[in-house]
């Protein structure tokens, strides 16, 4: 399957570095601060956005995007407001890849085929959807991939020999490797294990291997990417933008607090293969 997204993991690939994933809440703290953010990711050093469905019982995320997620609801987001974020943000970038994470509920209530027709005419590249396991592939991953989107599974420190290839039978982009058992954000990775897991995972599968949960800091995305082929951050994000608010309102600082953590992120991406061959 060609899409961006596939494109952007070869291309970075060839140029022998990992990709920076950021990840933010779409509509936090409102619509329009959250696609300027948007708009600004790539030029800081985004390499891939994921862009977070606002759902109201996110059993998968910690503290951070929890809030993100209820600042967004509380703003009035909603599944066709989030698509109509990444039309807006296409009418200027064709070619940075959009990932659309979250719950299956509200996709259900869009209507499958409608939401997959819909999430392609926006410019949506791929879903990862936490909450559906490979055993319910024809409910959501299957459609998907008929329309060209990609779909990105999920793969745990718990995911083992004999159940990674269930996991990764309809797998498609990339696979996201989830460094730590728990919620998002809620503990560091441990840069040795997170490497054996890599190597394990692509014994498995030819797909570039991106890890997330944890990441926080431009050493921490060095390291893990020394041998990832991606490293995603999420919370650390979603914090900067709610230290920026005032009374939950966005500020002059919001978009600047994140672009600034995504350039220092993205410099430790670009470092980490440089000192990997050392």
């Amino acid at each position: 399957m060609d899409t961006r997204i596939t494109r952007r993991f070869a291309a970075l690939a060839a140029e022998g570095r990992p990709a920076l994933v950021t990840f933010v809440t779409a509509g936090d703290p409102d619509l329009d601060t959250s696609l300027a953010i948007v708009r600004a990711l790539p030029a800081a050093g985004a390499d891939v956005i994921e862009l977070g469905m606002p759902f109201s019982d996110p059993m998968a995320d910690g503290p951070a995007i929890q809030a993100a997620g209820k600042r967004a609801l509380d703003a009035g987001q909603t599944l066709p407001k989030t698509l109509e974020l990444v039309r807006r943000f296409r009418a200027a970038d064709a070619v940075t890849p959009i990932v659309l994470m979250g719950y299956y509920n509200p996709i259900y209530i869009y209507g499958v085929d409608r939401f997959c027709a819909d999430a392609v005419a926006a410019g949506v590249d791929g879903l990862i959807v936490v909450d559906l396991p490979p055993e319910a592939d024809d409910e959501l991953c299957l459609p998907a991939r008929a329309v060209g989107l990609n779909f990105v599974r999920l793969a745990t420190p718990t995911t083992d020999d004999a159940r990674l290839p269930a996991v990764l039978a309809n797998a498609s982009g990339f696979v996201y490797y989830v460094s730590i058992n728990g919620i998002t954000g809620s503990a560091a990775p441990d840069a040795g294990a997170v490497a054996g897991a890599v190597d394990r995972i692509k014994r498995h599968t030819g797909l570039p291997v991106a890890v997330g949960f944890g990441v926080r800091t431009a050493d921490q995305a060095r390291a893990i990417g020394g041998n990832a082929d991606g490293v995603v951050v999420g919370s650390a994000l979603v914090a900067a933008i709610a230290a920026s608010l005032d009374a939950g309102r966005a500020t002059a600082r919001t978009v600047p607090a994140v672009t600034a953590l995504v350039a220092e992120l993205a410099a430790g991406v670009r470092a980490a293969r440089a000192r990997a061959a050392e």
